[in-house]
């Protein structure tokens, strides 16, 4: 069990603070310690409770969002052949079907392409390319892709093809300038919210869209909020912003959602849609769209949202629960795999930074288990597939490491690139993996301390025994979604008596306890623990 650190946010915070916010808002003390702690500015507090619609800001703030949006226009009112050029995650899976839905409402000539994680990788590639150019494609718009894609937009452009880029990820010196538009808010200055998913931009090009044209903007955030919403959490972007209010409104939404294919999902788990939260799309919803683009049919997924048959319905979604059930079975073997070479590994304590190699692990299975390793050891991971000599990796860090910069740092070894401070992927002739691996390891060595390696519990406040209420506890629902960037709280209560304990469930992973503070006994649960 690793040594862990126990850091209480609230250490530094003035009592006349709390107060001050607990008087002016008139909420208890401890949701104003919660609101500190979350570094919300006191006058964003209210609108954050609120989950106020002034947080959406326009999408013509954004740059060369004017730009896409004319050419989109052009390219519906001459009939022109457009193609959604996606990503096989969640995120690009809801920006795919999200941008198709609303385009073909429209009577637009636009069809979708997702690339196969297998065969063909990440982002736009020149095969695909050239197979959408022959088909007659005149307008391609990429959606959560194509920043980094230079070549592939010049190439398409020589073709006679124009491409119009929605992304998200981090920006490298360069951007494809052959691009009519290149819509992404980490570019930009003008913007003032950098956190959007790959669904949000697709989103707010949507609602652009519908500015121009003059429709109803109320009615189209309503239509298609319920997907941006899925593929925010699913990102794991903060749920901040412009994201908490996607996020907060998509989840109503869904709790009414007449897409037959989300109501199927659903009722395969045997939940009810009433029920839906953040965490319902986070660790049920998300994993089984994941499940078949990690699997290489990332297209189920996508007919799956846009399907309008309940029968159809039902068949698709049965069989995305068994590609879940396949993808979980993968990734138990790799994870052995895995965890038995670090084992064996003498020298693993020295590593700053694991890397893993293996023929032909499943490259849609080993970025879970890159994250799985990277919370048991509290280290940066990439674990990477390889096949005839060219492999394909995953990588997530701890907050010690910012990841895309590491790569950045070793791009001399790496064919490509791209991602987050947190997670990435990468292309690299395995012939360069030793050079690659002890490179970042130095990297990694001279930008963490010993303290990036050991774990934190960040905790808001102590509470005594008396804060512990029903009451209390539906009041903090009101700070819902949870997820990064407003991560469900965490208390502590000091000096409480273990009562009892045990293991429960079917296989004892759970447990359960009672304890005691000044008389009072409360029951506990900690689940896979």
């Amino acid at each position: 069990m690793i040594k862990k650190i126990w850091q209480y946010k609230n250490e530094k915070i003035k009592r006349e603070d709390i107060e001050a916010i607990t008087s002016s808002l008139h909420i208890p003390p401890i949701f104003a310690t919660i609101l500190i702690n979350r570094e919300i500015p006191k006058s964003e507090m209210l609108p954050f409770l609120q989950k106020s619609m002034k947080n959406i800001v326009n999408p013509m703030f954004m740059t060369d969002m004017d730009k896409a949006v004319e050419r989109l226009a052009q390219a519906m009112k001459n009939k022109e052949k457009i193609v959604i050029y996606g990503d096989y995650d969640v995120d690009g899976i809801t920006s795919t079907a999200l941008l198709y839905d609303f385009l073909a409402s429209l009577g637009a000539d636009v069809s979708y392409y997702i690339p196969d994680r297998h065969d063909e990788g990440y982002g736009l590639n020149i095969m695909a390319v050239n197979k959408l150019v022959k088909q007659g494609t005149k307008l391609m718009i990429t959606v959560d892709c194509g920043i980094t894609a230079i070549g592939e937009v010049e190439f398409a452009a020589l073709q006679g093809m124009d491409v119009i880029i929605t992304d998200h990820h981090t920006c490298k010196e360069r951007i494809p300038s052959a691009a009519k538009a290149v819509v992404n808010p980490k570019r930009d200055d003008e913007y003032p919210f950098k956190e959007l998913a790959g669904v949000g931009v697709a989103f707010k090009l949507m609602l652009a869209v519908v500015i121009k044209l003059g429709m109803n903007t109320t009615e189209y955030f309503n239509k298609y909020i319920d997907l941006a919403a899925i593929g925010t959490v699913a990102d794991v972007v903060p749920l901040v912003e412009e994201n908490r209010i996607i996020t907060d409104r998509g989840v109503r939404a869904l709790r009414t959602t007449d897409r037959e294919g989300i109501r199927a999902m659903l009722d395969m788990g045997k939940i009810s849609p009433g029920n839906i939260t953040a965490a319902t799309i986070a660790f049920f919803i998300s994993p089984r769209l994941n499940a078949a683009g990690r699997l290489g049919k990332a297209n189920m997924s996508v007919e799956l949202i846009l399907c309008r048959d309940w029968a159809k319905a039902e068949k698709t979604a049965a069989e995305l629960e068994q590609l879940n059930r396949e993808r979980r079975l993968t990734e138990q073997k790799i994870w052995n795999e895995a965890v038995g070479m670090i084992e064996n590994d003498p020298n693993f304590e020295k590593k700053k930074v694991i890397v893993l190699a293996k023929e032909d692990w499943h490259q849609g299975v080993i970025g879970i288990v890159a994250s799985r390793i990277c919370e048991k050891y509290y280290k940066p991971c990439i674990l990477i597939s390889h096949s005839n000599g060219i492999g394909k990796g995953s990588g997530r860090s701890t907050e010690g490491l910012d990841l895309f910069a590491a790569l950045s740092e070793c791009e001399d070894e790496l064919t490509m690139f791209g991602g987050h401070k947190v997670a990435a992927g990468l292309t690299i002739n395995i012939s360069e993996l030793d050079k690659f691996t002890e490179k970042i390891n130095k990297y990694a060595a001279e930008h963490m301390s010993e303290e990036d390696f050991i774990p934190k519990i960040k905790i808001d406040c102590a509470v005594s025994e008396k804060a512990v209420t029903l009451e209390n506890a539906e009041l903090l629902t009101r700070l819902e979604p949870f997820g990064t960037g407003n991560e469900k709280p965490v208390f502590a209560m000091r000096g409480a008596e273990i009562v009892y304990i045990n293991a429960m469930g079917s296989e004892n992973k759970h447990l359960r306890m009672s304890v005691r503070k000044n008389g009072r006994q409360m029951n506990c649960i900690g689940f896979f623990m």
